[in-house]
């Protein structure tokens, strides 16, 4: 077994580190506030928003290690991680689908905005009364004369204020449970298309998310991602990858978190001593750097399995509990380093917690790949 990058894999980390930190290291606006255009096109500029699109049509032609390991360096490069979640989902949840099952049409009308940044994309799938639970989606999708009729509304869509096109999912068939269900990229200009304001949100809040409504909604069979009722695969293949490679943007915000409370833990004194010198302190450090490891590992292997065509629900569900997971405590462990200083706004340390604890619930909540885990288990 072979556990190190490649030199071009570790030169193209460096590269995109290191534009991310030029172009992004010093956030305008503030984060917590939702990104503006002019960010959204420096992460296109370095080639974020399309890192796994076909070069034909603008983008960098990654595979899913590759991406993972270009997020995870935007991640520890840019301080706003809202902005770094809203261009991976954009990405992962809605460009790949459409990379791998839109007609050639839409895939030429489509796809190269997407990897330009020309266009955001914006994944509308969830219901106020489906949750994770897919068979029991309400937005019906009936035949138009032109294809189909869109009718339900989303009600949280990430980027969804600032989507220029939707990847959504109707019911066609109500009989057929999750086999019924079908996909469709919708531009935001079709006639019934609304997008609400932005949600006030704990975390993440450069990623701007609302509700979507489609009335009455004429879309074109063209615009249909694959087949009628493949839309749970076409979601869950669209999840294999945000999973596997958006988690991968949490491992860079993780190094970058270890290495600044390493750094206080080295300058802060107390009692006549580092705190690193104390083993409350470097204990807890010492846990850092093992779920860090251990979530990088599973990580990487997951995009490893993706990438040679392999079984991965099993380990994609692993990697993305044991980075979530590892998020959240390491964000708690940090505050705690810091002490009263990391329970300040401005230090940005809180910040970081906040920005992790969606990171349990979205992409499939913690419980549900549990669930996952154990089936593969035989359970």
């Amino acid at each position: 077994m072979d556990f190190d990058l490649t030199d071009k894999q570790r030169k193209r980390f460096a590269g995109v580190l290191a534009e991310v930190r030029d172009r992004l290291g010093r956030p305008d606006p503030p984060p917590g506030t939702p990104f503006t255009g002019a960010q959204w096109k420096s992460a296109a500029g370095i080639g974020l928003t399309g890192l796994c699109l076909p070069p034909e049509y603008g983008g960098g032609g990654l595979g899913a290690l590759d991406t993972a390991l270009c997020l995870q360096a935007f991640g520890q490069g840019c301080p706003d991680t809202g902005l770094v979640f809203a261009v991976a989902a954009h990405l992962l949840a809605c460009a790949v689908p459409i990379r791998d099952f839109a007609s050639a049409e839409v895939r030429r009308e489509l796809l190269t905005g997407l990897a330009s940044g020309e266009l955001v994309a914006a994944n509308a799938m969830t219901e106020d009364d489906a949750g994770s639970d897919l068979s029991r989606l309400s937005m019906t999708a009936g035949r138009g004369p032109e294809g189909y009729v869109l009718d339900g509304d989303k009600s949280f869509a990430s980027n969804a204020p600032a989507a220029d096109v939707f990847v959504t999912y109707a019911v066609t068939d109500p009989g057929a449970g999750f086999l019924g269900l079908t996909a469709f990229a919708v531009p935001a200009e079709f006639p019934g298309v609304s997008a609400g304001e932005p949600f006030e949100k704990m975390g993440l809040g450069g990623c701007p998310a609302g509700r979507v409504g489609f009335r009455r909604c004429e879309v074109p069979t063209a615009y249909r991602l694959g087949e009628e009722g493949q839309g749970t695969a076409i979601f869950q293949h669209s999840m294999a990858w945000e999973r596997g490679c958006l988690f991968g943007a949490y491992l860079g915000v993780m190094d970058r978190q270890f290495a600044r409370c390493v750094e206080h833990a080295r300058q802060r004194r107390q009692f006549g001593h580092r705190i690193g010198d104390f083993q409350a302190v470097s204990h807890r450090i010492a846990a850092m750097k093992q779920r860090l490891e251990s979530a990088r590992l599973l990580l990487y292997r997951a995009c490893w399995l993706i990438d040679e065509g392999r079984d991965h629900t099993g380990a994609v569900a692993l990697s993305k509990v044991a980075v979530s997971e590892a998020a959240v405590a390491n964000s708690l462990d940090a505050v705690q380093i810091f002490g009263g200083s990391g329970y300040l706004t401005a230090t940005g340390v809180e910040r970081q917690l906040r920005d992790a604890v969606p990171a349990l619930i979205f992409s499939g909540t913690t419980d549900i790949q549990r669930e996952l885990i154990a089936r593969e288990a035989g359970l």
